[in-house]
């Protein structure tokens, strides 16, 4: 999660992300203002590219407006991809759109969760290496983790996500912890399940708290691009602050509309695919 990253795949908004306010279930805050969210998309990969990335965009446009957080569909792991299996009805058909591109590209599929396994990548976060961390959540569910688990191999470890609001205003695992070295994460003390903390803490991880006023503005939603250099939502001053005070070097992106409005970060608007 924190190792360099060279390669990434990215979605651009299209007309489904235009017309997402009007999708039952989708959860937008308002309507789109699909310019403003391209602008801010295009400068998200402007970003990427110039702190090293190659940035690849998957071109395919379905009528789910969520699909430019490609985050959530596919795993990647070392030797392949997993096409995972979204909780949120509207997003069934993304592991399909992901894994079409990624075998197209020669990257091979190493298994894919099934019914009645539900798991988003959201919920999944690579803590080191050899240590896979998932989130149960009102989107992923025993049946998803454990066969994510049976894939992956190796050390995994499950954390209850907290209930908070419900699923009108989802937790994923990664809502309240971002990696962004190996000794250093992002985190939202108040929802961080308490055995990742202590997990945490075993490891010597020291944790940057998102003040409680920037949570909802995506302060702890932060994409590692290397070691101690981290691209985030603009708009989140404080969090930037103890970033740079834990010596970490910020590239911030203003993502109002193409992330705020739909709940999606850097990360989730980012699948990783390569990282050195």
């Amino acid at each position: 999660m924190t190792s360099p990253l060279r390669e990434v795949l990215v979605k651009r908004p299209g007309p489904a992300f235009g017309g997402a306010f009007d999708v039952p279930g989708a959860g937008f805050l308002r309507p789109v203002d699909l310019d403003r969210a391209r602008r801010e998309h295009d400068a998200l990969v402007e970003t990427l590219a110039l702190v090293g990335a190659v940035v690849h965009e998957l071109e395919t446009e379905t009528d789910d407006p969520d699909l430019v957080y490609v985050f959530d569909p596919l795993l990647v792991a070392d030797g392949g991809a997993i096409a995972l299996r979204p909780g949120k009805p509207n997003r069934a058909g993304e592991p399909d759109v992901l894994e079409s591109w990624t075998s197209r590209r020669g990257i091979p599929t190493l298994g894919r969760i099934e019914a009645p396994g539900t798991i988003e990548g959201g919920d999944t976060f690579w803590l080191r290496r050899d240590l896979l961390c998932i989130g149960r959540s009102l989107r992923t569910n025993d049946a998803g983790a454990r066969q994510l688990a049976e894939i992956v191999g190796g050390d995994v470890r499950v954390f209850d996500v907290p209930y908070w609001k419900g699923p009108d205003e989802l937790v994923h695992l990664l809502s309240v912890i971002s990696p962004v070295a190996d000794d250093i994460a992002v985190v939202f003390l108040p929802l961080l399940p308490a055995g990742l903390f202590a997990l945490l803490e075993e490891l010597g991880v020291r944790l940057v708290e998102v003040p409680e006023e920037e949570y909802e503005t995506l302060g702890c939603n932060v994409l590692a691009v290397r070691p101690g250099v981290v691209v985030v939502a603009d708009g989140n001053p404080e969090t930037r602050r103890r970033l740079e005070a834990a010596g970490c070097e910020v590239h911030a992106v203003e993502l109002g509309e193409v992330g705020g409005n739909g709940s999606g970060g850097v990360t989730c608007l980012t699948r990783p695919l390569l990282r050195a």
